[in-house]
């Protein structure tokens, strides 16, 4: 890599900045949601976004490009804290398929392998978006279809 090639590779990365969830997130998170509505989540899932941010968050993180929220995602324990379930991944559309999801998803796979004690990380995910986790190494276990 030339030393050109490096310096930009530095500066994209200085344009990605990760942080624990904020509630003054709230109303950008539920328009990402809405922003890959219907592609990847049903309309009636936003209710259950608002419930989980409200209610079940554990561990959640936004993703920030030049400053402007296009992701977030989260983790949820169980099992005597020994389950991680990676939950409520959303890139916005525009920023898809720009390796910021892998980013993410890393992110959150480092914070777990320093808590330490988790013996399993799992995730609920659709069948438009289970390959992109097929592809960070996790293995398909189990397809439910919707009621």
């Amino acid at each position: 890599m030339t030393s050109k090639e490096n310096n930009l590779r530095i500066e994209m990365t200085n344009l990605v900045i990760i942080r624990a969830y904020e509630p003054k997130d709230k109303k950008e998170v539920i328009n990402l949601m809405r922003l890959n509505t219907p592609e990847y989540f049903a309309i009636e899932e936003e209710d259950d976004l608002n419930n989980y941010l409200e209610t079940e968050r554990e561990l959640y993180y936004v993703l920030l490009y030049d400053q402007k929220l296009v992701g977030c995602g989260g983790i949820n324990f169980a099992d005597n804290n020994t389950t991680a379930k990676i939950s409520w991944d959303i890139i916005h559309p525009d920023y898809q398929g720009k390796s910021l999801g892998t980013q993410l998803l890393k992110h959150r796979i480092d914070i777990l392998n320093a808590i330490g004690g988790i013996q399993k990380i799992t995730v609920r995910t659709s069948q438009v978006a289970y390959k992109f986790y097929e592809k960070q190494g996790f293995e398909l276990f189990e397809i439910k279809k919707r009621r």
